[in-house]
């Protein structure tokens, strides 16, 4: 058993950052509310509707960022973001702005250095609409300057009604956030 008696409901505009040790169960804890792995027991509701068994209609209203970038070596920044703007018709230049590596997009993803392909990743999020981001440690590899920005473009999305379910082992710049503390097979939540 990973998780045992795991509660927490999350609203409009709110945020909850998942906190614990390595092997708690931060990152399949996002992986089960993405609908990539299964669960044996309990259920998991969004606006009182039990998801978890069509993940599938679900997972449209759901952005996931991995803590592997994913991305493909020999295509450029711009043509990765391609990937995913033609199957939501978004804008790519806007995006590339918003984390500032517009000045990237024609440079291979071979050729970034860790965090320049974290933000890139992060640009991910941003070509998908979404009500839900699911952030798998969002910050590893960012500099303090890009930190900072996260904190902007976290506070744009849950202005306007989103909500983020982010795992982290340093502070990140999150209004209105809970925390849920995670222990192996326990689990303990509390308001920040």
């Amino acid at each position: 058993m990973i998780f045992k008696k795991v509660n927490f409901s999350l609203s409009s505009g709110q945020s909850l950052i998942i906190q614990g040790p390595n092997g708690a169960g931060k990152s399949t804890l996002l992986r089960v509310l993405a609908g990539l792995r299964s669960i044996d027991a309990g259920t998991i509701t969004w606006n009182n509707d039990n998801i978890t068994e069509h993940y599938t209609e679900q997972t449209q209203r759901i952005a996931w960022l991995s803590h592997q970038d994913s991305l493909k070596p020999a295509l450029t920044v711009k043509e990765n973001l391609q990937l995913i703007s033609q199957l939501y018709q978004t804008d790519i230049e806007s995006a590339l702005k918003t984390i500032k590596i517009d000045h990237m997009a024609d440079i291979p993803a071979r050729m970034l250095s860790a965090g320049q392909k974290r933000r890139t990743a992060l640009a991910r999020i941003l070509l998908k609409p979404a009500q839900l981001w699911l952030l798998d440690e969002p910050s590893v590899g960012l500099d303090q300057e890009t930190i900072e920005l996260l904190g902007h473009i976290f506070k744009d999305f849950t202005n306007q009604g989103g909500m983020i379910i982010t795992t982290t082992h340093v502070p990140l710049p999150l209004e209105n956030s809970k925390i849920l503390y995670l222990t192996p097979s326990i689990s303990v939540a509390r308001p920040l």
